[in-house]
This record gives structure tokens, sequence and C-alpha cells, in this order.
């Protein structure tokens, strides 16, 4: 079947096909700078990865420079269609050489990502970074019994802030910035609820100053454990959600940080029901707490129908949460962030209309016999032909360029 049959098809059931590929087209998702260096950053390149967290693998060609992530995200970001935005971290300061202290950091260290990024006419997300520092060595950052400790973080964020604001200012668009610490513990503690004080406390001196919405949306993400921290994690999922509806920011969703029976898709519209806007972490998990390289799976699918179904496209911020030294680090990308738009784009080509007409009437035999249907609809020739009309390789081409892009770059590293 081509694509002039798969349109046809589909109108069988109610789908505009145009129509499904433009709302696809139109969403943009925010591609994590922090799979092309390994959560390295420039601040200290050579640093050690603390706080939880760990990339494995020592696959050749990692990026140590702002210059060679720019062009190995520009790399990846030709192979990918749809809308896009980069996500960057505190740590990915452009200092021009100077040594900057997390507590040192102003708008002006990110002024050079503000130009590459309008040049590229990318969206921009941030994250302040409160692990891989002596001040997070204790395991505890917003969370510590050391006001001197709080203080430090507390600092740390307020800047990112600031420095989101400006930033959402500077490109006339919402900023989504996320906060994730690493606190926790290995054994079990005997005060749970003075950590969670505090860091209720440190998260509302943060947020204390107003800022435009406009311009910075807050976001707080929660976490099952990390390494280092498997008996206790301050910010609990359950924390956070409690935090985020009480104070009126946005909880992040992160596929990764359930536990391996929980699906997040479920949790989108229980987040909905109750908050204007939420913000996903798309990733993997394997087996335990973590973040693999996001495959084509049920729940990838899931999650994005849930989004669309509800239509929350406008509600639900979409950024990508993964990091793999094992493989070529560009390819990751490629591979995650495509299978997000295929995901996006089969969401959009469901017959949800037919789906909810079944389900109102109490047809349940309908509507699952069309839910098992959908799958083996012609879904590969509108993806064929929405890389096309992107200006992107299709399935089966584009690692060709990648396989090129590294050996005349990323071996020469």
């Amino acid at each position: 079947m081509d694509y002039k049959g798969a349109v046809e098809y589909y109108a069988q059931y109610g789908v505009d096909v145009e129509a499904a590929i433009a709302r696809t087209a139109s969403i943009p998702v925010s591609m994590h700078c922090w799979q092309g260096d390994d959560v390295r950053g420039f601040e200290n390149p050579d640093g050690e990865l603390t706080g939880g967290i760990q990339t494995t693998g020592n696959y050749p060609g990692r990026a140590k420079t702002i210059g060679q992530l720019r062009a190995d995200f520009d790399k990846a970001a030709s192979l990918i269609p749809g809308k896009k935005r980069i996500n960057l971290h505190a740590i990915y300061l452009d200092a021009d050489g100077e040594k900057v202290g997390r507590c040192d950091i102003e708008p002006k260290h990110f002024d050079s990502w503000i130009s590459w990024a309008r040049e590229r006419g990318l969206g921009i997300d941030f994250n302040p970074t409160c692990f891989s520092h002596p001040m997070s060595e204790s395991g505890l950052t917003l969370s510590s019994p050391d006001k001197a400790v709080r203080d430090f973080w507390i600092e740390h964020c307020k800047r990112s802030r600031n420095i989101a604001e400006h930033i959402g200012k500077e490109l006339g668009e919402t900023v989504v910035t996320n906060y994730w610490v690493p606190d926790g513990m290995k054994d079990t503690p005997a005060d749970r609820l003075a950590m969670r004080e505090h860091l209720r406390d440190s998260l509302d001196e943060i947020f204390a100053r107003p800022v435009d919405k406009m311009y910075n949306k807050d976001a707080v993400e929660g976490k099952v454990f990390g390494i280092g921290a498997e008996s206790f994690t301050t910010g609990s999922n359950d924390f956070y959600l409690a935090y985020a509806i009480s104070r009126g920011v946005l909880w992040t969703l992160d596929a990764g940080h359930f536990h391996p029976t929980e699906f997040i898709s479920d949790k989108i519209s229980t987040a909905l029901a109750f908050m204007p806007e939420i913000l996903l972490h798309v990733s993997r998990p394997v087996r335990w707490d973590s973040d693999h390289v996001v495959t084509y799976d049920d729940e990838l699918r899931a999650i994005a129908c849930e989004i669309l179904r509800a239509n929350a496209d406008g509600r639900v911020h979409i950024g990508l949460d993964f990091f793999d030294a094992s493989i070529n680090r560009v390819a990751a990308w490629v591979i995650g962030t495509r299978n997000m738009q295929k995901a996006l784009l089969y969401a959009a080509l469901e017959p949800s209309a037919m789906l909810a007409e079944y389900e109102r009437d109490g047809d349940y035999t309908s509507r699952l016999a069309l839910m098992e249907e959908i799958k083996t609809f012609p879904f590969a020739e509108v993806w064929a032909h929405y890389c096309e009309m992107q200006g992107v390789p299709s399935d089966g081409k584009w690692l060709d360029e990648v396989r090129e892009y590294e050996k005349k770059i990323l071996t020469e590293r």
C-alpha cells in the first residue's frame, strides 16, 4: 500500500491523515542535551557524575566542548521530524573558559545558547544541577539538616530560575524549568519528616519570587531511588504530587522513575484532572529506576495516546530523559526522539472519535476489536510520508548519515 492508499484506509474510520500529520508536527519535543556528553557539562567536563545516577559504556566520540555538543545536536536534529526544543542543565553554561561556581551563574552565561537556539528556531527548557558537586557529597541538598548546604542549593536554584526567565523573555516563549534533587539515604532514616519538611521549605523559598509564567514555569520531579539512596528518597513522587497541587507548580512524571509495574500513561489523566499542566520526562525503565533510550513500545504509544485523546497537546510538556554511553550518542538521540515522534503520529491517527462513541454506547466489544485492529493499520506509509514532508530520512536511511558523521567527526575526537 502506498501513502494515497493509507489515506483512504484511515478515512474509512473518520481519520484525516493530513490533519493528523499537521497536529504531530506542531507538538514540540524537548531533546535533552546531556545525552551528547554523558551528563558531564562544561563546568568541569572531566568531573565525576554523582548523585545517584550514572552512565554506562565508553563509546568513542563523546562531546567535550560546547561546539562539539551543538554540532552533534544539529546532526541529530537534522534526522528527526517535527518541532524540537533543547533542554539544558545549569552545568552546560558557556563561561568562555572562566571558572564559574553554581551560585555564581548568571543569565549572561547562557546568552550564546539563546543566540544558537534562536538561529535554529528552537525553544529552550532548563534545569538547575543539584548533583556532581562537593556540596552534594552527603547525598542531601535541599533537604539537608545543614542550613549552609540548603542555602547553597537554594541560591543555585534561584539563579537557575532567573536564568530560565531570562531565556524565556529573550526567545519570547515559555521555558519549563524542572527541579530534581538526588536527596536520599542508603539505609533507613530515623526522621523522614524532618528532611521532607526541609525540602518543602527550601522549595518554597526558591519559588517565593513571582515570575511571569509566560516566560517560565516551574516543575518538580520525583524519583523512586538512586544509587546510594536505595532505602529513602526525600523527593518521592507522592511528595512532589502533593507539593505541585498545593503550590500550583507543574508535576514532572518521568517514565523511568516509578516501580517496574507502574505505567505513567495511566497517571497522565489523573494529573490532568487536578492540574492545568504537567511535564513529562519520557525515558525507558529497565528492571529498576533507570533511563534507557526510548523504544517504540506499548507504553510509549500509550503515553502519546493518553495526551492526544485528552486533547492535552498544550497542557503536557514533553521532554526526553535518557543517557547511554554504550552506543553512538547521536544515534541514541535520533532513535529515542524519532520514536517519540512516531508515537505522537500513531496517536494522532487513532480513530478516537469512533472509539469514544463505542464507549459511550457501551459497545465494549467494538471498542476492543478496533483498538486491536489499529495496531496493523498502514501506519508505516504515513510515517514515511511525514518524514519526507519534514525533509528528513525515512527509516532505514538515517543511520547511514550517522555512521558517516561518526567516521568523519566523532572518531577524530
